[in-house]
C-alpha cells in the first residue's frame, strides 16, 4: 500500500507541485512521483511505500551499507572508501568535541562507531535493519538499538550523527524531535545527504542513482536543508563536501542509464563525470556536491 502527501513533510505548505517520475531501477522497476515544495524547495517522493512495508525494496545485492561483504570490484572499493570516510567523519568530530559521547542514527554495520570508540568516544548506534543490526552488535554489544525508544531514558550525547539517513525517515519531525531530545545543548547534529542540484544529478537525470526511490523519501535542496535547521531550531555550522559520492553515484547511475555498454566504459564514464561533478561542484557559491554534509549545533 502507498500512502500520498497533501502538503509538504517538512514546512507544511500546501503549493506543491509534481516536477519528476523515477524508476525504481535497483529493485522494482516501479515508477514513483517526485514532489516539490514551492516554498521551502524540498523534494518528496509521493505516493510512498508505508513505514511497515517498505522493507523488501531494501532487499538488494547492491545496499552495501548493510554488509562489510568485500566480495567483487564494487563492494571491494565500497569497503575501501567506507574504511578512509570513518577516518575523515573521526576528523570531522574532533574538530567540535573530543572524546565525547556519541550516537549514530542509522549505524549500518557498526564500523563507525567501532572505530570512533577505540578512540576513546562513548560511542552508541541506533539500526533498523535486522541484518545491519546483527553485524553491529557482534562489534559493539549491547550498544547497538533497533529504535530510538529503546535508547536509556534521560541518556544525553555531544553529537548525533545521521550519514545518508534523513532521507530515509518516515515520520521526520518526530524522529527528529526524539533525536534533539537527547543531543545536549551546545551539541552538534551531523546530517549528510544526497544533493538533487549537484551537477552529476543535473547530468543524469531521471537516472541518477540520488534518487533512490522509494528507499529516499526526501531530496534535500540546500535550501530545504536550511529550512529544517531553522525548523528545529538549530544553528547552521558548516557544510562539508562528500567527494567520494560523486564517483559512487555515477557508477551506479551509468549502469542505470546505459545497462548494455561495456564494464570498462561504465567505469570510465563513471569515473569522468564523477571528476567533472567535483570540478564544477567547487566552484559554486554554495554546497554543491552530489552529497554534503551539513553540521548543525543545537542552542
Amino acid at each position: 500500500m502507498l500512502e500520498s502527501l497533501t502538503q509538504c513533510p517538512l514546512c507544511s505548505t500546501k503549493e506543491i507541485r509534481s516536477v519528476k517520475t523515477i524508476i525504481d531501477h535497483a529493485v522494482s522497476q516501479e515508477s514513483f512521483q517526485v514532489l516539490e515544495c514551492t516554498s521551502c524547495r524540498l523534494l518528496f517522493t509521493s505516493p510512498r511505500p508505508l513505514a511497515n512495508e517498505i522493507g523488501p525494496y531494501y532487499e538488494f545485492d547492491e545496499y552495501y551499507s548493510h554488509s562489510d561483504d568485500a566480495g567483487g570490484l564494487i563492494p571491494t572499493i565500497y569497503q575501501q572508501v567506507k574504511q578512509y570516510s570513518i577516518k575523515q567523519k573521526i576528523k570531522q568530530l574532533n574538530q567540535f568535541v573530543t572524546k565525547g559521547t556519541l550516537l549514530d542514527y542509522g549505524c549500518g554495520t557498526g564500523e563507525f562507531i567501532l572505530q570512533a570508540s577505540k578512540q576513546e568516544w562513548s560511542a552508541f548506534g541506533i539500526e533498523p535493519n535486522d541484518k545491519a543490526r546483527a553485524i553491529a552488535s557482534t562489534k559493539l554489544k549491547e550498544k547497538v538499538y533497533a529504535s530510538l525508544q529503546q535508547l536509556i531514558k534521560g541518556l544525553k550525547f555531544d553529537v548525533i550523527t545521521l550519514y545518508h539517513v534523513l532521507e530515509h525517515i518516515h515520520e521526520l519531525d518526530d524522529t527528529v524531535n526524539k533525536l534533539l531530545s537527547h543531543l545536549n545543548p551546545g551539541g552538534y547534529i551531523f546530517i549528510a545527504v544526497p544533493n538533487p542540484e549537484s551537477p552529476d544529478a543535473q547530468l543524469y537525470k531521471e537516472y541518477w542513482a540520488g534518487w533512490d526511490v522509494p528507499r529516499h523519501l526526501y531530496h534535500f535542496t540546500h535550501q530545504a536543508m536550511m529550512t529544517f535547521g531553522e525548523k528545529f531550531g538549530l544553528e547552521h555550522i558548516e557544510s562539508k563536501p562528500l567527494k567520494f559520492d560523486s564517483f559512487y553515484v555515477s557508477l551506479l547511475s551509468e549502469g542505470y542509464q546505459s545497462p548494455k555498454q561495456s564494464k570498462l566504459k561504465t567505469y570510465f564514464q563513471a569515473f569522468k563525470n564523477g571528476l567533472n561533478s567535483n570540478i564544477q561542484a567547487s566552484k559554486a557559491k554554495r554546497p554543491s556536491y552530489s552529497s554534503n554534509l551539513y553540521i548543525f549545533r543545537k542552542p
